[in-house]
């Protein structure tokens, strides 16, 4: 079946591979307004601009860096205003977020290699201990025991 003259363009799939990503993701990002709707064939087949290649491995590597959908479509709306608070607003503010993660990541390390110092084996009775090191034993209401730690 012929859809009519040959259009420039990308139809769903050859878009999905050649940015690395499925179909569905195409669909979700349009609605999400992060790619917009594509023209249509005489056949009624989605037709992707060349450049949303491009636009989707953006949004990707995005992702990768830790930013949300919702950020990545700030930073892209930031991008087409050239006044708003674009990368550099957001990488400072995701930079600050991945700090405190990593501080957060590094306080449940020292914990969990207290528990392996102190032999905790068993999360009841440690959890009841008063010589744990895991945060949770300050947290349990019953009764501790005076026995050796964990």
């Amino acid at each position: 079946m012929n859809d009519g003259p040959v259009q420039p363009g990308l139809r769903t799939g050859e878009l999905a591979d050649a940015a690395g990503v499925n179909p569905q993701t195409l669909r979700y990002y349009e609605r999400r307004g992060l790619l917009a709707e594509p023209d249509r064939t005489l056949g009624g087949h989605r037709l992707y601009p060349p450049e949303s290649v491009a636009l989707l491995r953006v949004i990707k590597a995005a992702q990768r860096l830790g930013f949300t959908l919702d950020e990545v479509a700030e930073l892209l709306e930031a991008g087409h205003r050239h006044g708003g608070k674009g990368l550099q607003h957001r990488a400072d503010v995701k930079i600050a977020e991945i700090d405190a993660r990593i501080a957060d990541l590094q306080t449940i390390r020292a914990a969990l290699v207290g528990a392996v110092d102190a032999g905790c084996d068993d999360l009841a009775v440690c959890a009841t201990s008063p010589c744990c090191p895991l945060p949770f034993a300050d947290l349990a209401k019953e009764d501790r025991h005076d026995g050796p730690c964990c």
